[in-house]
């Protein structure tokens, strides 16, 4: 596990924040961290809606290396990175959150990312390359795991894709199927659960090209197209969706760091689109960047645009608030949740401020 080391908050002095283009801004933030590498667990913090700054309000390391979390009302869902995995659920009603019960065991190893589909939570586990069903209580808790559907198969880089590693798991537009991407696998699968036993029941899988290393993906709002982000190699596939079908297309790659670019290994981490469409941003590790690319109007294509610098060291994890104006990105290895203000016209991303947060995993904001 990376060791990181903290620094110390700062935050921009004045500057107007670009007008909101879609919801309501955030008021709370909640980071995700690795308690094996010092991290504090969940930290709750407040944000300034003028200019986007975290404060943070209390954390908790009630849970092992809680690495990914999910929002659901006054209810937040973290992953434990463990082997065996778990789920757990945390109030969050008041400033430090709190455990609702004891987690509860996925049935895999090493769940790296979670979503909420039909009354359940979803996670993906890197370790064995599988997804769990986990079925929620009227409180929001966990309870014992309904399904677990394994991936098979593996890819050429062997030292990465020996067999299979699911990343994420996401419930695709039209509410009917379930996307899990597969790092190992290479590969998209495509799933529904039965409504009456919660089982997940398995679709169809898209196949992507080998090597690349599918780590997250991302849909556009229009719903017609999603975009898969490699990490084995810093691309980006553009795939066609079709929510009637069920079918993921993909139709073209696009490189997330400039050609030619010299330097250390690239590792792509997360993806998140603009609400209006007009632009996707990509946290690149190594190279420390986040990647500005410019959507066609129909959603079918990109182009990188620009990179700037994430604002620490190995963004892991970025985040948009509701109204598209800031991200955050949680950057592990510099121990930071840095923020930025998105020029509305460019999407090109202004460093605004920063938060000490040790080994930090992930944002997400409510």
């Amino acid at each position: 596990m990376d060791q990181v080391r903290g620094g110390r908050a700062q935050t921009r002095a004045g500057g107007a924040s670009p007008r909101p283009r879609g919801g309501e801004p955030a008021t709370r933030a909640y980071i995700g961290s690795f308690t094996s590498a010092g991290g504090r667990g969940v930290i709750a913090a407040d944000v300034d809606a003028a200019t986007g700054a975290l404060t943070v309000t209390g954390a908790t390391d009630a849970v092992a290396d809680p690495s990914f979390l999910a929002l659901a009302g006054p209810v937040l869902h973290a992953v434990s990175e463990t082997a065996p995995g778990a789920v757990a659920a945390f109030d969050v009603t008041g400033p430090v959150p709190r455990l609702l019960g004891d987690p509860v065991p996925v049935g895999g190893d090493s769940p790296t990312h979670l979503t909420h589909h039909a009354g359940h939570v979803l996670t993906a586990n890197y370790g064995c390359g599988s997804v769990s069903v986990v079925p929620l209580a009227a409180d929001g808790g966990p309870r014992p795991v309904t399904g677990v559907l394994r991936h098979e198969g593996g890819g050429p880089v062997v030292e990465r894709q020996a067999g299979p590693h699911a990343h994420q798991v996401l419930p695709a537009p039209g509410g009917r199927w379930v996307v899990s991407v597969d790092l190992g696998t290479d590969s998209v699968r495509i799933f529904a659960l039965d409504p009456a036993t919660g089982t997940p029941v398995l679709h169809g899988e898209t196949a992507l090209r080998p090597g690349t290393g599918p780590r997250h993906l991302a849909f556009h709002p229009s719903g017609g197209h999603a975009y898969v982000l490699n990490e084995l190699e810093p691309t980006l596939t553009v795939c066609r969706w079709d929510a009637g079908a069920g079918v993921l297309t993909p139709l073209g790659e696009t490189r997330v760091v400039p050609d030619g670019t010299p330097g250390a290994p690239r590792y792509p981490s997360e993806v998140v689109v603009a609400p209006d469409g007009r632009h996707l941003w990509v946290a690149v590790r190594g190279d420390d960047t986040l990647a500005v690319l410019a959507l066609d109007a129909d959603g079918a294509g990109a182009t990188l645009v620009t990179s700037v610098p994430c604002g620490g060291s190995w963004p892991r994890d970025l985040t948009l608030d509701p109204t598209g104006t800031r991200l955050y990105a949680a950057n592990e290895r510099s121990g930071d949740v840095t923020w930025f203000d998105v020029d509305p016209v460019t999407g090109i991303p202004v460093r605004a401020g920063s938060v000490e947060a040790p080994a930090a995993s992930c944002v997400v904001l409510g």
